[in-house]
């Protein structure tokens, strides 16, 4: 994911997606979606996974920015739970705009919008994410044994 800074911060599935952030900080985020065709419904208007993926990984980061400015941060946000509302179909560049409107001891609430380039709401979404340090990859590798069961 290309961050306004020009870094790149590795997330897979959003780079597949053509996802961009655009802000990051003090419990907010923005993304950017090119809806390509690739990315449509059979209607030729933005599938509804991608909408709810943007919605998720928009306020994933509004509560990761809730913890710390710093978008390279050792931190995961692990989405608990989330509801979605679709209003309109999107099409062209959506802007996705996520916030955490609250942050408690162990979990992080917030909700999220996804607006076309005229500003008309396309869906809401709000979620509950557990923000956890990064534990480094040596330390997750040195936890599991030969004989640990496999973990899903």
């Amino acid at each position: 994911m290309l961050m306004p800074d020009g870094r790149v911060r590795r997330i897979p599935f959003l780079d597949q997606l053509g996802i961009t952030l655009v802000e990051f900080g003090k419990g907010r985020s923005e993304l950017l979606v090119p809806v390509s065709p690739e990315l449509c419904n059979s209607r030729q208007v933005a599938h509804g996974g991608v909408l709810m993926a943007a919605l998720d990984a928009s306020m994933a980061m509004a509560a990761r920015a809730a913890h710390s400015d710093e978008f390279h941060a050792p931190m995961n946000a692990i989405t608990v739970e989330m509801k979605t509302t679709f209003i309109r179909p999107g099409i062209g560049r959506l802007k996705v705009l996520g916030e955490c409107v609250h942050r408690a001891t162990s979990l992080t609430f917030c909700e999220a919008q996804v607006r076309d380039e005229d500003g008309e709401l396309i869906a809401t979404a709000s979620g509950t994410f557990k923000v956890r340090k990064r534990a480094p990859a040596f330390e997750v590798q040195a936890s599991v044994s030969p004989d640990s069961p496999p973990q899903a």
